[in-house]
């Protein structure tokens, strides 16, 4: 199987570290060499123009169950002209009390195309499998690992 590597860096780029000031922001770079900045959310003290770790979360299992739905379509024989999902993820408690994204919903608008198109059985047939195969919809309960070196 593969390895995937992400490297997440934070700086402190102020004079103090106070908890309500300290800047949130960070930089992820992906294996390719690409970085972007991401922050908190607003409530804890992020800023509203980067992608916190919560939509990052829902934009990685939306878009692998896209590519997952684009290959059991392909597979099935049917052409996808357009794919759209508005995903939304809400934060509350588990049954811990904890604090955690509570369910995420994909919201998926596809424009088929071509005389061979799917019913309604056969798209939810295609979506469930999709559900089955992506990998994110797969690890969401994985164990996680952490090491931490100073």
């Amino acid at each position: 199987m593969a390895e995937h590597k992400v490297a997440i860096e934070w700086k402190r780029n102020t004079r103090d570290f106070v908890y309500e000031t300290y800047d949130r922001t960070y930089a992820i770079t992906y294996s390719g060499g690409k970085t972007i900045q991401a922050s908190n959310p607003p409530e804890y003290f992020g800023k509203v123009e980067f992608p916190n770790p919560e939509e990052l979360l829902v934009s990685a299992l939306s878009s692998c169950y896209m590519q997952t739905f684009l290959a059991v379509a392909c597979k099935h024989g049917f052409i996808i002209d357009n794919y759209l999902d508005k995903a939304t993820g809400k934060t509350g408690k588990n049954e811990k009390g904890k604090n955690c994204i509570t369910e995420i919903n994909l919201n998926i608008k596809v424009t088929f195309s071509g005389t061979h198109k799917p019913d309604s059985t056969a798209l939810n047939k295609m979506r469930d499998k999709a559900h089955e195969y992506c990998f994110i919809s797969n690890t969401i309960n994985s164990s996680l690992t952490i090491n931490i070196q100073e």
